[in-house]
C-alpha cells in the first residue's frame, strides 16, 4: 500500500482504502499479508476485491499466522472481556467488530444461541473456522447467521438469513436486570433485540416516577424498565405488530400499568401538548435519522423536533432521556441539536448525565466508526 494508507494503519485505524491499495492480491477475499511500498511488513489484513474498503487489519505482528488457532485467541479475549455482564444478562454482544479487533464481524448472544453477522467478504471466507470456535468457547446450542444488512452488498455477498449450527429459536426470552422481554433473532430488528441500550434502560428506569412516556417504543424495553417505578407509562410507536408485541411484554413481567398508543410519535406529542398534558419521565429513543451523510441535515431537524416536543410535554423537575443511534450525527451535533430545541422551548434544562456505548459495544478513540450512540439525561428547572 502507498504511504497514506501504510500512516492510516500506523495510527490505529484498520481500514485501507481501494485508492491506496499500490499491489492487490491476485487472490480470492481472505486474509492476505499488507507491506508499505518499500517492502516494511505491516502484518494481515481482511481481503475485500470488490469493496471501496479493501483491507481490515486483524493482527499487527507480521510473524504471527492466521489460522484456526488465532481466531479462537482472538475470540476467546473478545468473549472474555463480557464476563461481567453474564451476571445481570443473559444477552449482550461477543464481539462488537472493530471495536474488539476483529473487523466486520459482529456476535451477540441470546441465551444459548447466537446470532453472527459477516459484513466483508474476507470475513465470510472464514464463516466455518469462527461458527466452530464460537462453538467451542460458549457452549451454544444454535448459530443464526443475520447476513441480511446492506453492507454485504458493497462486498459482492448475498443478503441472507441462514442457519449455520444447532437450532435457534424465533423467539428467546431476555432477562436484563430481572426484565424479561422477548427477542426475535430471524427477523426482528438488528439481530433480534437492541442490546446497545441495555444500561441506559436501567439507568433511566430507575430513576423514573410519575407519568412516563416512551417514544418509538418499538418491543417497549425502555417502557418495561420505567414501569417498574413510574405511576403509568405510555408506550407510543407506529407499529400495530410491535405495540403487541409490547402488551404481551408487560403481562410476561406482571406490569399492568403500561399504555401502549398507536400513532406517529411528532403528531402525538405535538396533540399532547395542545391538551395540556405533562409527563414526569420520558425517553426519546428515535431510529437512526441519519443512515447516510447526505440525510444528515433533515435528520438534525427531526432530532430536533422531536426533543422539542418532548421537552414541551415535561412536567417541571421532569427528567427527559434523549439518544441517538446516527454515526453520522456527531456528538458535537448531539449537543448542539439539543441545546437548539431548549432555546425554542424557552424552558432551563440541566444536563445531567451523558451516556456512551456500553460495555459490550466498545467505542475505540481513533476509530470513530465503531461509535455510534450518544445520549443525554436532562432535567427540567422550571
Amino acid at each position: 500500500m502507498n504511504r497514506r494508507g501504510a500512516q492510516r494503519l500506523r495510527g490505529g485505524h484498520p481500514w485501507v482504502f481501494r485508492s491506496d491499495v499500490v499491489q492487490a492480491p491476485a487472490l480470492p477475499a481472505g486474509v492476505v499479508r499488507v507491506e508499505e511500498e518499500n517492502g516494511t511488513p505491516l502484518g494481515w489484513a481482511l481481503w475485500s476485491p470488490r469493496s471501496e474498503i479493501s483491507l481490515r487489519r486483524l493482527e499487527v505482528d507480521p510473524s504471527q499466522t492466521i489460522d484456526a488457532s488465532w481466531w479462537h485467541a482472538a475470540l476467546a479475549r473478545s468473549i472474555a472481556r463480557r464476563a461481567p455482564l453474564a451476571n445481570v444478562a443473559n444477552a449482550y454482544r461477543l464481539v462488537h467488530g472493530e471495536g474488539d479487533g476483529l473487523p466486520s464481524l459482529v456476535v451477540d448472544r441470546y441465551d444459548d444461541s447466537l446470532v453472527i453477522q459477516l459484513l466483508s467478504a474476507g470475513m465470510d471466507a472464514w464463516t466455518d473456522t469462527i461458527v466452530e470456535s464460537l462453538r467451542e468457547l460458549t457452549g451454544c446450542t444454535g448459530i443464526l447467521a443475520r447476513n441480511d444488512p446492506a453492507a454485504r452488498d458493497r462486498e459482492g455477498l448475498p443478503r441472507e438469513v441462514r442457519l449455520l449450527y444447532g437450532d435457534v429459536p424465533r423467539t428467546i426470552e431476555v432477562n436484563e436486570h430481572g426484565v424479561r422481554y422477548l427477542a426475535a433473532p430471524w427477523d426482528g430488528q438488528k439481530t433480534g433485540a437492541f442490546l446497545d441500550q441495555r444500561e441506559n434502560r436501567v439507568m433511566i428506569g430507575a430513576l423514573a416516577r410519575g407519568r412516563a412516556l416512551d417514544c418509538f417504543a418499538y418491543h417497549g424495553s425502555f417502557a418495561l424498565h420505567l414501569a417498574r417505578h413510574a405511576t403509568q407509562v405510555s408506550a407510543v410507536d407506529i407499529s400495530a405488530p410491535a405495540l403487541a408485541r409490547v402488551n404481551e411484554h408487560a403481562e410476561r413481567n406482571g406490569l399492568r400499568n403500561i399504555e401502549p398508543v398507536q400513532g406517529d410519535a411528532f403528531e402525538v406529542l405535538r396533540a399532547w401538548h395542545r391538551d395540556g398534558q405533562q409527563f414526569d419521565t420520558i425517553v426519546v429513543d428515535p431510529p437512526a435519522f441519519a443512515k447516510t451523510r447526505g440525510a444528515l441535515d433533515g435528520a438534525i431537524r427531526g432530532y430536533k423536533d422531536i426533543n422539542l416536543q418532548a421537552m414541551k410535554l415535561l412536567a417541571p423537575g421532569g427528567l427527559l432521556f434523549t439518544a441517538s443511534c446516527s454515526f453520522h450525527l456527531s456528538r458535537g451535533l448531539f449537543f448542539d441539536m439539543l441545546s437548539d430545541a431548549v432555546a425554542d422551548s424557552g424552558r432551563r434544562f440541566a444536563l445531567r448525565s451523558i451516556t456512551g456505548q456500553p460495555l459490550d459495544h466498545p467505542e475505540l478513540i481513533n476509530v470513530p466508526e465503531t461509535g455510534y450512540l450518544k445520549g443525554a439525561l436532562l432535567e427540567a428547572m422550571e
